[in-house]
């Protein structure tokens, strides 16, 4: 009598341990941090079709995202996307000869240097925000993203502006394939 209760004990004894640690599993992919799989080529070469990434959901709740944040976020078709920040509230983006101009500044996109070398033309067709939006500025509330590949990828010059909260989380850390494993820039 005695062993079956100390087996009903552990038994039940196990199957707390199991709840509580479904339940905080569940509360950390909820709340904190979430995994997600780049579909597609939008953001090569820095993110390749297939890896998994690691999104901090936290971040922003606490603070606004900074230029050329990688971010996953809610597209107008359903899906959640992954881009880079490039533009902030009150910015004036645009492009001409493959460089981006913030308020009429130069900006260096060091992490497009590679994917530049050895394409034929540029990497980015020339661009005003007030042409492809109906703003001059980036509004509050709102960011502007666009993927690295930017002559595959859709993203604000055609789905628009980004309202900030769609914006799930940021990312920058690729678990798999385990050789891409890393901090990403």
């Amino acid at each position: 009598m005695e062993a079956e209760g100390k087996q009903k004990n552990e038994v039940w004894e196990w199957s707390k341990a199991l709840l509580i640690a479904f339940d905080l599993a569940a509360i950390i992919r909820f709340f904190l941090f979430t995994p997600i799989v780049v579909d597609g080529e939008s953001m090569m070469p820095t993110l390749e079709h297939g890896d998994r990434m690691i999104v901090n959901k936290i971040g922003y709740n606490i603070g606004e995202p900074d230029r050329f944040d990688i971010i996953v976020f809610h597209a107008p078709e359903q899906k959640d996307y992954i881009k880079r920040v490039i533009g902030l509230p009150g910015d004036h983006v645009a492009y001409e000869e493959d460089q981006l101009f913030i308020n009429g500044e130069a900006v260096e996109e060091p992490y497009l240097d590679q994917y530049k070398t050895g394409i034929t033309g540029t990497l980015t067709e020339d661009f005003v925000l007030e042409d492809i939006t109906s703003y001059s500025t980036i509004p509050d509330g709102y960011v502007f993203v666009m993927g690295d590949n930017r002559r595959a990828s859709k993203d604000s010059r055609h789905i628009g502006l980004v309202p900030i909260d769609e914006v799930i989380g940021n990312t920058n850390f690729v678990f798999w394939p385990v050789d891409e494993a890393g901090i990403v820039k």
